[in-house]
């Protein structure tokens, strides 16, 4: 009977353990690569910035895989039956990392303000925007001019991280201090920069939801060898390597490690979609039939199989496959050399040489440039390498300095949202890499995108869209080439280190080492 006892003890005491709560403390050594140019993603919205300020700004709303609206900054919210009025309360008790009260007037001053300025996404989006009030510090309430139905997808940390007003209202929003210093109301705080080694961020003990987060500290490591970084990983120094930041050749020794776990969730909201920008502006990238014997000279096939180990997906529209509203339509661009001489021989191309401008995000990036510039070299389009690093490629690309240059982008939840920024007339804006750089126009794809934004139901959007894929593959304004795939490695003793559509970025609230 006291063996039965003690059996029965044990059993419970594992089911105890089983469900115990996360343990708190500790920190996590991760990889950000490269290193990004600034913290301040309501200006700097590339990967890397996202990556690390994820963790110190936030917006309204959090994602799950399916794209459902969870929430974040906002505790609730209530969408009217004319689908024309959000309204969100926020949560209690948050603070800014200064130690100042987040309220509704930093939400306005975020919204109609401060974006409105620094990102052209989101003023694409607000104006679809009657107004935003606030009746009351916890409360925010966005009028659409017309029902909107992708509009409550917009409210990732990406798209709208709330800035506190009383650090930027009436000051230049590029060149503010707290940019180098960035104050949010996020998990952890920023503490230290030191360039060419690391950026470190702490708890913020002040957090609104309590108990959270787990980890006393983030330190992203900055190594800017891939090499370098795969044996900090294999010796203990990183726990945790976010996707993309180890050469793709590495991947499988590195999963095959003892203790080491491996997930390519988390990327369900960004949808990363890569291509090649084609300056529209000048010959002979302004011929669609230049473009579209680009298309058949890429093998893109062996992209994914030998320079990506299998991972992610042949691109077959300017939609990702993860994006609502996708589908596959003609034409299509297999790999055929035939075809795309064929193409340069209807057009009359005279052998001009183009530049290429890869992008400078390690070497498996590099080798791809190389692939393409074999691809286009063997139907007679000669092709010069011109490598820079990422302020050079930000600047070049901004400025449309380039021929053809590699780039990938976010799609961000919702085509309205994250992908007709790259192809309307109106996105046309020097100063960004992130919208239409290409500098493609189309008035009838640019009303297709309008129509379709706010068609109602879902059903009737997607009529559009199809048609609106359709003619975007035929005219080519870019270079489809890959849906990324991403895997996180990591040292199983971290759990739930990606709990949303964004993962890492903005899951490390949750993350915790198992005890």
């Amino acid at each position: 009977m006291r063996r039965l006892l003690s059996t029965s003890f044990a059993i419970i005491l594992m089911a105890g353990a089983a469900f115990a709560a996360p343990s708190a403390g500790g920190k996590v050594n991760l990889i950000v690569q490269p290193e990004p140019p600034s913290l301040m993603i309501g200006i700097t919205t590339n990967a890397p910035a996202l990556a690390v300020g994820g963790n110190i700004y936030e917006s309204l709303l959090r994602y799950d895989e399916k794209l459902q609206p969870m929430p974040s900054l906002a505790k609730s919210w209530d969408i009217s039956p004319d689908g024309l009025t959000y309204t969100f309360k926020l949560q209690d008790n948050v603070k800014f990392h200064d130690g100042k009260p987040m309220t509704s007037a930093d939400v306005l001053f975020t919204v109609n303000d401060f974006l409105m300025k620094t990102q052209p996404r989101h003023r694409n989006t607000m104006a679809r925007v009657e107004s935003v009030s606030a009746p009351d510090d916890k409360t925010v309430i966005f009028k659409l001019k017309q029902p909107f139905e992708p509009f409550i997808r917009s409210f990732a940390f990406g798209s709208q991280p709330i800035v506190p007003k009383h650090v930027y209202e009436g000051t230049d929003y590029t060149t503010n201090p707290a940019n180098e210093k960035p104050i949010g109301t996020g998990p952890f705080k920023f503490v230290e920069w030191k360039k060419g080694s690391y950026i470190k961020l702490e708890k913020n003990k002040d957090y609104y939801l309590d108990g959270k987060p787990y980890l006393d500290e983030l330190i992203y490591q900055i190594i800017p060898d891939g090499a370098s970084r795969a044996v900090a990983f294999e010796t203990g120094k990183i726990d945790i390597l976010p996707g993309g930041s180890v050469e793709n050749f590495d991947i499988p020794r590195l999963t095959a490690l003892p203790n080491t776990c491996t997930t390519e969730k988390g990327w369900e909201y960004f949808a990363p979609l890569s291509w090649l920008w084609l300056n529209n502006r000048t010959a002979p990238m302004d011929n669609p039939k230049f473009r579209q014997a680009i298309m058949y000279a890429m093998d893109r096939e062996f992209a994914k199989d030998v320079l990506w180990n299998g991972y992610g997906k042949v691109a077959t529209s300017p939609f990702s496959s993860k994006l609502p509203f996708y589908s596959e339509q003609e034409p299509q661009y297999a790999f055929d050399p035939a075809k795309a001489k064929a193409l340069l021989k209807e057009i009359g191309y005279d052998g001009k040489p183009l530049k290429l401008l890869p992008l400078p995000y390690g070497e498996t990036w590099q080798r791809w440039a190389e692939a393409v510039k074999q691809n286009l070299g063997d139907v007679g389009i000669p092709v010069e390498i011109e490598s820079t690093d990422v302020a050079g490629w930000n600047q070049r690309t901004a400025n449309w300095d380039y021929d053809i240059a590699f780039t990938f982008l976010y799609q961000n939840g919702d085509p309205a949202i994250g992908v007709e920024r790259n192809y309307k007339t109106t996105q046309i804006s020097k100063g960004s890499p992130w919208n239409n750089v290409e500098g493609y126009s189309n008035a009838d794809v640019d009303k297709m995108f309008d129509d379709a934004a706010v068609a109602y139901p879902a059903a009737e959007r997607q009529k559009i869209y199809d048609k609106l894929q359709a003619k975007i593959m035929e005219d080519v304004p870019v270079a489809w080439l890959l849906e990324l795939g991403f895997p996180t490695i990591y040292n199983c003793k971290f759990k739930d280190i990606v709990t949303t559509a964004n993962g890492l970025a903005e899951s490390m609230r949750d993350a915790y080492i198992e005890k």
